[in-house]
């Protein structure tokens, strides 16, 4: 974590280096930019919930490649899909848009947006293992 700060604030202060090296103390400008880079990162950690590592199957030993295996098995059957399907479920599901902003962004109504999700996940399903799916609405997709 500390690396990731050191590299944010470097970004930042090459993004910035004008007002940095005009500033009377160019360190503590950095300094600064470093402190309220952590400031926010905890801030942001705040309000999220604890998850834990282990699914409680097999003693706490949690599988790396489970999600990667799901994943790849999704995409696979997405390509599958045709084009105007998988643009709607991709849409929906990882873009998180409501049917009627997916209309609008492809020009068809609600009502088609709603029945090629239902044929996009019923054809998924029957190609993809259910494991993937899961995964993939967990949002590791």
């Amino acid at each position: 974590m500390a690396d990731d700060l050191v590299q944010s604030t470097l970004e930042q202060v090459c993004r910035h280096w004008r007002k940095v090296r005009s500033a009377d103390a160019p360190e503590a400008y950095a300094r600064r930019i470093l402190v309220n880079l952590a400031n926010d990162r905890w801030r942001g950690l705040r309000g999220r919930p604890e998850v834990p590592l282990d699914d409680g199957i097999g003693g706490g030993h949690v599988d790396p490649y489970k999600g990667l295996v799901a994943r790849d098995e999704l995409m696979r059957g997405l390509q599958s899909l045709p084009v105007g399907m998988r643009t709607v479920l991709v849409l929906r599901y990882f873009e998180d848009l409501d049917d009627a902003e997916i209309g609008r962004l492809m020009n068809i109504s609600a009502g088609t947006v709603r029945s090629q999700v239902a044929r996009g996940l019923s054809k998924l399903r029957s190609t993809v293992g259910t494991q993937a799916l899961r995964a993939g609405s967990e949002g590791t997709a």
